[in-house]
C-alpha cells in the first residue's frame, strides 16, 4: 500500500545538489567533532564504571519490575536491571559513585539494605566494584569493533565494485558515525554497549542502503554507454528512491514504536537507531553517490565484453537529466 502511494518515476536532479550537500555535511561533522572534544559523551556504566550487585531466587524468577521499583529510589543515577540465571537472578549496575572504593562500598551495602527490607526473601548473591581499567577495555573494544567493521566494508565494497565505491562507502559510514557520535554528545543520552551495537546496526543499514544504489549505477553505466555520468547517477538514484523510502519509513514506524513505548531500558539503543536511519539514508543520496563523480569513476572499468553483443545495452539513447 506504501509503494502505490509513492510516485513510480521520479526526475529528482539529487546531483545538483551536491555541493549545497556537501557543505551541510561538512558543517555538521565538524561541529560534531567539535561537541565531542568540548562535551564529551554521557558514558554509561559500561564505559564509566560503577558498582554491580546481584539478587535472585533459588527456584522461581525474579520480578524485574519490582527490582527497578526499589533501586530506583535510591536516586544513585543511571541504572540497568536485566535478568540471568534463567530468570532466577537480577544483575543491578548502578554508576560509579562519587569518591573512591569506600564510597562505592558503601553503596553497595545501601543497595543491600534495601532489598533486605523490602524483599526479605531475595537471596543477596554478590557484589562487585567496576573499576576505571574494565571500562577503559571496553571503551577501547568497541572503538575496535567499529573500526573493523567499517574496514571489512571497505574491502567488501572494493571487491565487488571498484575502488571509488569502496572509498565513496567507507566515507559515508565515517560521515553517519561521526554524526552520530555528535547526536550523542548534543543531547547527552547513556552511551554505553548497546549503543555499539546501535552504531554496527547503522554500519550494516547504511552499506544496505548504499550497496542498492551502487548496484543499480553499476547496471546503469553497463545499459548507457553514452548517457553523462551524473545523468547515470541521477537515474539511479531515482530509480531506487521509492524502495528507500519505503524501507527508510517502515524501519521508522517500527523505532518510534520502540522509542515510546519500549521503556527507558532501550530508548539510548532507539534513538541512535532512530537518528542512524534519517541520516544513513541522507548520506546514501547525497554523500556516497557524489563521492563517485569527485573520484572519477571509470566507465571502462564497469562496461563487460559480453555488453556489446547484449541487444538490452543502449549505447546511444540520450541522458534522460540532460535537459535539467
Amino acid at each position: 500500500m506504501l509503494l502505490k502511494l509513492l510516485p513510480q518515476e521520479t526526475k529528482i536532479n539529487f546531483l545538483g545538489m551536491r555541493k549545497v550537500a556537501a557543505v551541510f555535511s561538512i558543517l555538521l561533522g565538524i561541529a560534531s567533532i567539535a561537541l565531542f572534544a568540548v562535551n564529551s559523551l554521557n558514558y554509561g556504566i559500561d564505559f564509566q564504571g560503577g558498582i554491580e550487585v546481584e539478587f535472585g531466587y533459588e527456584d522461581k524468577a525474579v520480578d524485574i519490575a519490582a527490582i527497578r521499583a526499589v533501586v530506583t529510589p535510591l536516586d544513585m543515577g543511571d541504572v540497568s536491571v536485566k535478568s540471568v540465571d534463567d530468570g532466577n537472578s537480577a544483575l543491578i549496575r548502578i554508576e560509579r559513585q562519587p569518591g573512591g572504593d569506600q564510597e562505592q562500598s558503601d553503596a553497595t551495602k545501601r543497595v543491600r539494605d534495601a532489598f533486605t527490607a523490602a524483599m526479605p526473601d531475595l537471596e543477596y548473591r554478590q557484589g562487585n566494584i567496576i573499576g576505571p581499567v574494565v571500562s577503559g577495555e571496553l571503551k577501547r573494544d568497541g572503538a575496535l569493533a567499529v573500526t573493523i567493521a567499517v574496514l571489512a566494508v571497505l574491502v567488501y565494497i572494493w571487491f565487488r565494485f571498484e575502488w571509488q565505491f569502496g572509498i565513496g562507502a567507507v566515507i559515508a559510514l565515517v560521515h553517519d558515525l561521526v554524526l552520530t557520535i555528535g547526536f550523542f554528545a548534543i543531547t547527552r543520552l547513556d552511551f554505553n554497549l548497546s549503543i555499539i551495537a546501535a552504531l554496527l546496526t547503522i554500519v550494516g543499514y547504511s552499506l544496505n542502503d548504499t550497496v542498492v544504489v551502487y548496484d543499480r549505477v553499476r547496471e546503469n553505466i553497463r545499459k548507457y554507454r553514452k548517457m553523462a555520468m551524473e545523468d547515470v547517477l541521477n537515474l539511479s538514484l531515482n530509480q531506487t528512491l521509492s524502495r528507500t523510502v519505503m524501507t527508510s519509513v517502515t524501519t521508522l514506524l517500527a523505532l518510534f514504536s520502540l522509542f515510546f513505548l519500549g521503556g527507558e531500558v532501550i530508548r539510548g539503543f532507539t534513538a541512535a537507531m532512530i537518528w542512524g536511519v534519517v541520516i544513513g539514508t541522507y548520506s546514501s543520496i547525497f554523500v556516497a553517490s557524489p563521492l563517485l563523480m569527485f573520484f572519477k569513476i571509470r566507465r571502462e572499468a564497469m562496461v563487460l565484453d559480453e555488453d556489446d553483443k547484449d541487444p538490452t545495452v543502449d549505447k546511444s539513447r540520450p541522458g534522460q537529466f540532460s535537459d535539467i
